[in-house]
């Protein structure tokens, strides 16, 4: 459409001020005695019209995302903090302290926490504390009644007494040992783990000559597998397990199974199983988790030739425990027990 021409052009055009959706304009006709108003509305703007709306949309959305990401990770990583800690210190209770810093509730609970594990660790120390001093006191009046025993004159009573003061010595020896296992104080190393089940292997071997031919150490032609342990705190684990199969099972057969990975938060780590199982005729289901308990024996073992002091399980649990790892007992089919021993490589 072309311009209008002069004889039509309005004199004056006044536009009504912008305030809400509704609009004036007035045109003043050109004889300058007539005007000619227009009202109108406003549609109603809508933003799913615009055509700039999806990409807003998915950007809105898209930073959401991460801010909500971001602060719900925020959120928990006290939580995981917590839960690690939590997890550390059941395998080593001289795990180092968590950090007190953060909000205020965050370092509320990591003092909490703190000192609940100083608690934890003074009661433990205290006991093992206790039992070690029974213990030592104890060596020297058993030394003297041994002497005293050599004394009597009947020949049966004599050997009653002097078996008894030697079950009771080897009670107080192992009780020593749980002590000293317990303060874990052996610095940690690489350890070759293949070297040293074939070492106790052969030792068992050379100890019980009768069941030689029963004990043996399979490790699947793979190389030899390394595990960063404490050595002789570790192969003490490892050798009242296989004693205990030997002792119990009249054999063992020590299987090294191939190094796996981890799942979930243990992903980065490898982890290797070690299997000993033996012939015996194995434990009742509901005695499995608490043979690990101090001084507890099964029924079948509460004789002098094969009966022990209880503590073997507890302190093997204690030092794999306390080396990252875990430790399960298992009946065999049709008979037999399998202890299954994980380490961290």
């Amino acid at each position: 459409m072309g311009p209008l021409p002069p004889s039509m052009r309005p004199e004056q055009v006044l536009i009504s001020p912008t305030s809400g959706r509704k609009r004036a304009v007035a045109f003043l006709l050109p004889d300058e005695r007539r005007w000619v108003t227009i009202h109108y509305i406003l549609p109603q703007p809508s933003l799913f019209r615009s055509p700039t709306f999806p990409i807003a949309f998915l950007i809105m959305t898209f930073t959401g995302g991460l801010l909500i990401l971001w602060g719900v990770r925020r959120l928990i990583a006290p939580v995981s903090t917590l839960a690690a800690a939590a997890e550390e210190l059941g395998r080593n209770m001289n795990a180092p302290p968590m950090p007190e810093d953060g909000p205020r509730e965050v370092a509320r609970a990591a003092h909490a926490f703190n000192t609940m594990a100083h608690r934890i660790r003074r009661y433990l120390m205290d006991r093992t504390l206790m039992l070690t001093a029974i213990g030592h006191d104890l060596r020297t009046p058993i030394t003297r009644l041994k002497l005293r025993a050599e004394f009597i004159e009947d020949d049966e009573m004599r050997a009653k007494m002097l078996n008894d003061l030697d079950e009771l010595e080897a009670m107080v020896a192992a009780t020593l040992a749980f002590g000293r296992d317990a303060s874990q104080r052996e610095p940690m190393g690489q350890v070759n783990l293949t070297a040293m089940l074939q070492t106790i292997a052969d030792e068992a071997a050379e100890t019980h000559i009768d069941a030689a031919d029963r004990i043996v150490f399979v490790s699947e032609n793979m190389p030899d597998v390394l595990v960063r342990a404490r050595p002789m705190a570790l192969k003490r684990a490892l050798n009242n397990l296989v004693t205990n199969a030997v002792k119990y099972g009249g054999g063992a057969r020590i299987t090294l199974l191939h190094p796996i990975k981890g799942n979930g938060e243990d992903a980065e780590e490898y982890k290797v199983t070690i299997l000993i199982e033996d012939d015996g005729p194995g434990l009742p289901t509901e005695d499995l988790e608490r043979m690990f308990d101090p001084f507890v024996r099964a029924e079948q073992s509460r004789n002098r030739e094969t009966g022990g002091t209880g503590l073997g399980l507890s302190i093997s649990r204690n030092i794999i425990w306390g080396l990252g790892g875990d430790i399960r007992l298992g009946n065999r089919q049709p008979h037999g027990l399998r202890v299954t021993v994980t380490l961290v490589c």
